[in-house]
């Protein structure tokens, strides 16, 4: 590795790599725009002059990074959701100092979306040879990624110490848990898992950074899909009851739809993630709130032999693959409801559609019998007509798994 007085930036090699430069050459304006809007000039956040100077044949400990050791990485970096920037470093390596300012610059532009350490390998021999990140001549930038995988991964950077570089680099390997769609598939998305779901609404080409490091922080929490629209008077957009853009919209659960924030601005990455995250951690407090409740009401119906209402929580229970036949009554008004209870709570009592007991040979369940409300469970509805039955108010289908 090697610097000559005076000169702006320096490259090295590590681990038999080439020394090219990365070839990612965007800024994070260019991924943002305004947030999620149209791009524009000037770098919102900051733009990165160049590297800092070398000063060849000075050594120095890392001290300005936080220290990492095996325990820290365990709790604080895997299965985190977030992208750290690591130093892997001997303190008798040359110009530490460099790489660290380097660092610094990049942890500062994307703060709140990445955070940043250093490995003394000298004290931890062990842990780094485990990681296969040990040092040879020079220190050693390693980024630990979810970009490709849930469980998260180690990559090197092999390019040029220049800020521009390293951040580009990192901001390819930012979490994409996301998953992009557009309006019109949107249902494939709504019937899927038990979890609640958010769905930003961009005139982004791509998945905006801010989206994609939300996505990584909460990883089977919630799941994230987003899509590109151009404009408010878009019908699909409409009915998503979205006004503004960017907006997000979620989805409990239960199917329930709700808008959770339209015309969205921020001044900076940092507080971009703190406030979207609040947003989020509320939507995330209601969705576990409203399935509690439901499993209560469910709990609540089977005690009391009432017709349960269906719902993602309890399909597998009541209408999985184990019921030869599931009889679901769906409604669209409270008078609905009752009339449907009725019937089927008169019917499902009957020896044809009546469980069998524990003792019985029959390897499959009996006859199943839920209620279903047509108006937040559309997609279910849609599944077997295009149309959902918006025509009725009250029909009866006989569903097999």
């Amino acid at each position: 590795m090697g610097g000559q007085g005076g000169s702006k930036s320096f490259s090295f090699s590590v681990g038999g790599g080439s020394g090219d430069s990365n070839p990612f050459g965007f800024g994070l304006d260019d991924l943002f725009g305004s947030f999620f809007g149209g791009g524009g000039g000037g770098s919102q956040f900051g733009g990165f002059g160049s590297s800092a100077k070398s000063q060849s044949g000075s050594k120095s400990s890392s001290k300005s990074l936080r220290a990492v050791n095996s325990q820290i990485y365990k709790k604080e970096i895997e299965n985190a959701g977030m992208t750290w920037l690591l130093l892997s470093y001997m303190p008798s390596s040359m110009e530490i100092q460099y790489f660290e300012s380097t660092i610094e610059e990049v942890a500062s532009s994307l703060h709140g979306a990445l955070k940043v350490g250093s490995i003394n390998c000298e004290k931890e021999v062990s842990f780094c040879k485990e990681l296969s990140i040990y040092p040879r001549r020079a220190p050693r930038l390693i980024v630990f990624s979810y970009k490709e995988n849930e469980k998260g991964y180690l990559v090197e950077y092999r390019g040029d110490l220049a800020a521009k570089n390293l951040k580009a680099f990192c901001q390819e390997y930012l979490p994409r848990f996301s998953k992009r769609t557009d309006l019109n598939h949107l249902d494939q998305f709504s019937t899927t898992g038990k979890l609640p779901m958010v769905l930003l609404l961009s005139t982004k080409k791509d998945t905006p950074v801010i989206w994609r490091v939300l996505s990584g922080l909460y990883h089977k929490r919630i799941t994230f899909i987003d899509a590109e629209v151009h404009d408010v008077s878009d019908p699909r957009v409409k009915t998503l009851g979205v006004d503004a853009l960017p907006a997000i919209v979620g989805w409990l659960p239960n199917g329930e739809k709700r808008v959770l924030k339209t015309g969205i601005s921020v001044k900076d990455l940092k507080s971009a993630v703190l406030d979207l995250s609040n947003i989020l951690d509320s939507f995330e407090k209601v969705s576990k709130k409203e399935s509690s409740g439901q499993a209560k009401e469910a709990q609540t119906d089977s005690d009391e032999g009432r017709v349960p209402l269906l719902s993602k929580s309890n399909i597998e229970a009541l209408c999985g693959e184990k019921t030869p036949v599931c009889i679901i009554g769906a409604f669209r008004s409270s008078k609905a409801r009752e009339k449907l209870e009725s019937i089927l709570s008169l019917v499902s009592p009957k020896s044809l559609s009546r469980r069998p007991n524990q003792g019985s040979s029959s390897s499959r369940d009996s006859i199943s019998y839920a209620l279903l409300d047509a108006a937040k469970q559309k997609s279910f509805l849609k599944a077997f007509d295009k149309t959902g039955y918006k025509s009725s108010n009250n029909l009866l289908i006989a569903y097999k798994p």
